[in-house]
């Protein structure tokens, strides 16, 4: 049996074929799709009137911001016209807005401007927009995978609702295959695929539909040009590999691979190995961990187990959550990969984090004492007749900055809970406290 023609369909993708025609259709999302919600609304064809909003969808790659407009603007019945902002500039976006102006007046048309890649349009082409906008002329759906805060000018963000796409999980993802599997405009039953297949599409897709339905094309490729003419073609784990080029990792999100990787990664930046850490960091990013995950662990490790020996590894831990969450990955693995370098070669001292511990230990166990009278707030009405606040000795009076003076309760004089180690900083700072010390509790 011929089936290539079931599979390819002329050339056209897969992930292009399978775009929904409504909402109903769409996987994923469903924190945007409840009864009444905007792109609901959008959406219903008794809605179309003037006056409805616009909507900037930001989320990463694959998660189905143009499936979305696209479904809208067909089952809402609007003229649909789309935008790429790599290609279009100020002149195609005033024309957009000329037509849709004469749409609305000469045919009571309303149009959907679908913008993609919002992000890259310049302060100028955005203000563009802006009269179409404020007008109603269009209604627009800009998408972007940057966060719109740093990308999209306030003029056009505050005449337009911002919407947050999540990455599809697992289940959203086989509920897809398993549609392009069977669906005619899909492979219609052209191949069978194996259950290792179908989780190894969905493992190596990390939340991206159209990741997922190209790797499942180029599958069933590989299972047609292999068929030996007994029985259906058959997707296995191994031809997702072969048509992927990618080893399929042992590696569940929610299963102990993953709790045994992010392990390995921090207890490498620990020991101080950057090579195993950077190793840890490839494995997690090619199964598709999410980065934020990972940026959150190395901003704890900085404060956890580098601490004040290099007080700059939680703003390099901080600034690449930020990066991650500005640029998006791939190449989010970048700021991840020198923020894991620099923690795994940091001088090393958890002696903030053993101090909060002990202070929190004591208050548990009832170590708490009253705050004595001379640092108590000496500014509300007969605070001073308490005592309130007398006594208290001002450090920036003394040349030294310090002063002679009980800061703990009378309960605890005398307890460390921070002891400094003499890695890295905390030699220095070591030194500084040992004479601080000296002078605060003689």
């Amino acid at each position: 049996m011929n089936t290539s023609g079931a599979l390819f369909h002329g050339q056209t993708p897969l992930a292009v074929r399978m775009r929904p025609t409504s909402l109903d259709e769409v996987a994923g999302q469903r924190h945007l799709l409840g009864p009444g919600s905007p792109l609901v609304a959008l959406a219903d064809p008794e809605s179309n009137k003037p006056g409805t909003v616009s909507v900037i969808l930001w989320g990463p790659p694959g998660t189905g911001k143009t499936t979305l407009a696209q479904a809208i603007a067909r089952s809402s019945g609007r003229r649909f016209v789309e935008l790429s902002a790599i290609t279009a500039g100020v002149k195609d976006v005033r024309e957009v807005m000329k037509e849709a102006l004469n749409q609305r007046d000469l045919y009571a048309q309303s149009t959907i401007l679908f913008l993609d890649e919002i992000h890259r349009f310049t302060k100028a082409q955005q203000d563009a927009l802006l009269p179409g906008v404020e007008n109603g002329w269009v209604i627009l759906i800009a998408a972007t995978t940057e966060n719109p805060s740093f990308s999209v000018i306030s003029p056009l963000l505050s005449r337009s609702l911002l919407l947050t796409l999540r990455p599809l999980t697992d289940e959203d993802l086989v509920v897809l295959v398993d549609r392009a599997l069977s669906d005619p405009r899909g492979l219609a039953g052209a191949v069978a695929l194996d259950d290792a297949a179908r989780d190894a599409i969905v493992q190596l897709s990390s939340g991206d539909a159209r990741r997922a339905l190209t790797a499942l094309e180029a599958a069933a490729g590989v299972a047609v040009s292999e068929h030996d003419g007994e029985g259906e073609p058959r997707v296995t784990g191994d031809r997702v590999s072969q048509a992927v080029d990618r080893a399929l990792l042992r590696y569940d999100r929610q299963g102990d691979e993953h709790y045994d990787v992010i392990s390995a990664f921090i207890k490498s930046i620990r020991g101080s190995n950057p090579d195993a850490a950077v190793h840890y960091l490839a494995r997690m990013i090619e199964a598709g961990e999410d980065p934020r995950f990972i940026a959150r662990r190395l901003i704890v490790h900085a404060a956890e187990d580098v601490g004040l020996a290099d007080p700059r590894a939680l703003q390099i831990a901080t600034a690449a959550a930020d990066a991650v969450q500005f640029i998006g990955m791939p190449e989010g693995r970048i700021p991840l990969a020198e923020a894991t370098i620099y923690l795994a070669t940091a001088p090393k001292s958890n002696a903030a984090y053993a101090a909060i511990n002990a202070a929190i230990a004591d208050v548990k166990a009832g170590k708490i004492g009253t705050v004595p009278l001379h640092l108590r707030d000496a500014h509300y009405a007969g605070a001073q007749r308490l005592g309130h606040g007398k006594g208290y000795r001002y450090p920036h009076d003394d040349d030294r900055g310090v002063v002679t003076q009980q800061y703990l309760p009378d309960e605890l004089q005398g307890r460390r809970y921070y002891e400094p180690t003499n890695h890295g900083n905390e030699r220095a700072l070591s030194d500084s406290l040992d004479k601080i010390r000296r002078i605060t509790d003689s």
